[in-house]
């Protein structure tokens, strides 16, 4: 069971270091995945994570509900909203799918708000 956890812990730093370079993919949400698949998969992943000179605060102040700086969230939210219509955009504006594709925006949203800003 630890190798999957492991292999989703590196799948999900790829996909974050491809987030800074590719500005449709977030970064930290897949860092913090990743911290967690290492959690549970591998000790010294995890803390090769969150001791990694990039990465390492991040995973560290989201432990410690330090929460996300602001400019994180605005692009956040703003990149989830433009992947979720054009998303809606691609399928022709189904009527049930974009239904389904707000609601699960606004509860994103409304999570990401929820989350303590860093000043």
């Amino acid at each position: 069971m630890k190798w999957i956890w492991n292999t989703l812990g590196f799948l999900s730093i790829t996909a974050g270091i491809l987030g800074l370079f590719l500005p449709v993919l977030p970064t930290t949400p897949f860092v913090l995945l990743a911290a967690a698949c290492f959690a549970k998969g591998s000790t010294r992943f995890y803390n090769k994570l969150v001791n990694n000179e990039m990465f390492g605060e991040m995973v560290r102040d989201f432990q410690k509900g330090l929460g996300i700086k602001k400019h994180i969230k605005i692009k956040a939210i703003t990149l989830l909203w433009f992947s979720l219509l054009f998303s809606s955009y691609l399928l022709d504006f189904l009527i049930w799918l974009t239904a389904l594709l707000i609601f699960v925006g606004l509860c994103v949203s409304k999570y990401i708000l929820s989350l303590p800003t860093r000043r």
